[in-house]
């Protein structure tokens, strides 16, 4: 029997359903500076300036924006984003610039949960020489 191989899959993107893809788009093109790589109607992508895998940004028109932490028969979040930083303090103040909401609910001291426009959740964190946060 010949052994069964895996064939070469390159993730090369997240996908963010949003109201409106670029409106989300620039928020994180803010929060992060990434570039624009690709720009359609109802579709954004950006990607790291080095390379590697990107974000990207769909317009759904029947968007429901999540709720978290999550709540009994409400819309739950599918993901949220583990963004290291090197200072929570100074990170935070710039998401809240770039357009991000600190959530009501934080679970742990060195990690801080910000709710993005569209009401994705996403997690500022540090390294503090325990493991990460997932």
């Amino acid at each position: 029997m010949t052994p069964r191989t895996t064939p070469r899959m390159t993730l090369t993107a997240a996908v963010l359903d949003a109201p409106d893809a670029r409106e989300l788009a620039l928020f994180y093109q803010r929060l992060l500076g990434w570039p624009i790589d690709d720009d359609e109607p109802g579709w954004v992508t950006l990607r790291p300036p080095g390379g590697g895998t990107g974000l990207s940004f769909q317009t759904e028109k029947r968007y429901e924006r999540p709720v978290w932490p999550a709540a009994p028969g409400e819309q739950q979040m599918m993901l949220h984003l583990d963004i290291e930083v090197d200072d929570l303090g100074t990170a935070g103040a710039h998401a809240v610039e770039a357009g991000a909401t600190l959530a009501g609910h934080q679970p742990q001291d060195d990690v801080r949960v910000y709710l993005d426009p569209a009401g994705h959740p996403f997690c500022l964190w540090i390294r503090t020489g325990r493991p990460a946060p997932w």
